[in-house]
């Protein structure tokens, strides 16, 4: 018997474009804080990591510590309204249609919260195309790329060598990586070709019209 061939997605960078509400959100936070963010934030390379890092890399160019506040600030915000600023890249929904049909098995493996990224994929009407929704949780385990992974590995039952990762930043590739996965960058996301490269990505896709066919090629490789 054949066994069944996986993907694990990234979202934001990968699926959605999410800065719009992840930048809304950080403006909040800042201003939560008692800090004016100014005209020239940039939080494009930011968005990948765990909250705690891109809220620390934002904190920090000011001088402020207090991470555990700004993330509970985030979380309020991004809740609320943050979260419905996503808009899934054009051509996404035919890429995951595509997968699903040729018998691939689909699950979202992202730092952000998991019920955080539940919302956003029932939202844009992507939800259906997964077999299951993977993310952080509160008590902190699974917010790096590794462990998660390593989780969902165990909980579906599934072997590294029948499997893909696919992300837009060097945190995907090491965590796909480090439980010897093969792992496929995009580079429509927020992730460089040069970041994608030096991590070890195993092979890179320009246009998420292409994404479809290259997961198969890998994996029926």
């Amino acid at each position: 018997m054949t066994p069944a061939r996986y993907v694990l997605l990234d979202l934001d960078g990968t699926l959605v474009d999410s800065q719009p509400g992840i930048f809304a959100s950080c403006i909040a936070t800042l201003r939560a804080l008692g800090h004016e963010p100014g005209a020239a934030l940039d939080i494009k390379r930011a968005i990948g990591p765990p909250l705690e890092e891109m809220l620390q890399a934002l904190l920090g160019a000011r001088g402020d510590d207090r991470i555990d506040q700004a993330v509970a600030a985030y979380r309020q915000h991004y809740g609320e309204s943050g979260l419905l600023g996503s808009e899934p890249y054009p051509g996404i929904g035919v890429a995951l249609q595509d997968m699903r049909q040729a018998g691939l098995r689909l699950y979202l493996a992202t730092s952000k919260r998991e019920v955080f990224a539940r919302r956003i994929l029932e939202n844009l009407k992507l939800a259906a195309y997964f077999d299951g929704i993977y993310g952080s949780v509160p008590d902190g385990k699974l917010d790096h790329k590794p462990e998660l992974l390593a989780h969902i590995l165990s909980e579906q039952d599934v072997h590294a060598s029948h499997g893909l990762m696919v992300g837009d930043r060097r945190h995907d590739i090491v965590g796909a990586r480090a439980v010897n996965m093969r792992c496929l960058g995009v580079l429509w996301g927020y992730g460089s070709r040069d970041e994608l490269e030096a991590a070890g990505a195993s092979q890179l896709v320009e246009r998420t019209s292409d994404l479809a066919r290259l997961v198969l090629s890998m994996l029926n490789g």
